[in-house]
């Protein structure tokens, strides 16, 4: 037996990094939405009693290091299922280190599929307890759509959908360290409004110009990598209606309200960056389709 599910990347419109908590962890207050850029995941049982990761995307670990491995042994504890064997294979479109929840998003497809696979009847807050024990963003990607995050990024609140929109979505040739981006936060002691408020009040005004002059990354402000300005210069000029790093980076968005602009931005970029989408928000996380 075998299930299939799509898994969607994620974009930060707004992260605020509030504080660092006693336990070294830090409190965000952040406003995420699902894309669609997708990572598909295939678990197949098999009899081997081992868990097995497929995937050929460079950079990409095939063995317990991955987080779906994880996410698997993490479905297997919570429900005290006993694994018979299966096989995990990743077709990867999210490209990693980008801030995109690539990784978290394969994880919790892992959760989802195994959810089915096992006819264990999981309840989507279980399916995201499970899911938190191993990465914040993990939550996020099974249920998708427009939420407000909060706490360390797993308190999440529904909102209503983001305006409609086209997105176009860069990463640059290098990647960002999550432990280093936030250490230059601790170090920067930014000081500003919170501007998640102002992006909550944006989208129930369902005002894309609103929407995108609200977007700030506490992360794009603390690290100042001069490739980020470049990208975003090129979404401006290229008549984007704004632009903002994803998460802790690499990955840069810009919204655009004419699908012909945002074709003739991604071509510009595809000029000199390998990745480059063009994608919209959508309303789901992770869905089982096969």
């Amino acid at each position: 037996m075998k299930v299939k599910v799509k898994a969607p990347a994620k974009i930060n419109l707004s992260l605020d990094v509030l504080r660092r908590r006693p336990d070294g962890y830090h409190d965000v207050s952040m406003v995420m939405q699902a894309v669609s850029l997708y990572d598909y995941i295939t678990v197949e049982t098999t009899d081997s009693k081992k868990i097995e990761i497929k995937c050929d995307y460079k950079g990409v670990p095939c063995d317990e290091k991955n987080i779906a491995y994880k996410c698997a042994e993490a479905f297997f504890r919570y429900t005290k299922t006993e694994n018979s064997g299966i096989i995990i294979t990743i077709d990867k479109n999210i490209p990693t280190q980008a801030g995109l929840a690539g990784g978290s998003a394969d994880g919790a497809a892992v959760i989802v599929a195994l959810n089915k696979l096992f006819s264990t009847y999981l309840k989507e807050d279980e399916l995201c307890e499970i899911g938190s024990k191993i990465g914040a963003d993990i939550p996020f990607c099974i249920v998708g759509g427009t939420k407000l995050a909060s706490g360390t990024g797993t308190d999440l609140k529904k909102m209503i959908s983001m305006p409609k929109c086209d997105i176009v979505i860069c990463k640059p040739d290098f990647s960002v360290s999550t432990a280093e981006a936030y250490s230059r936060i601790d170090s920067a002691q930014l000081s500003h409004p919170e501007f998640t408020a102002e992006m909550v009040r944006a989208i129930y005004a369902r005002d894309i110009y609103m929407v995108t002059s609200s977007m700030l990354n506490d992360f794009e402000l603390a690290l100042d990598l001069e490739p980020i300005n470049e990208i975003k210069k090129i979404m401006l000029k290229n008549k984007a209606l704004g632009a903002c790093m994803s998460g802790s980076g690499s990955a840069v968005f810009s919204v655009f309200n004419s699908l012909k602009k945002a074709e003739k931005c991604m071509e510009k970029l595809k000029e000199s960056y390998e990745y480059v989408f063009l994608c919209a928000p959508v309303k789901n996380g992770c869905e089982v389709i096969d």
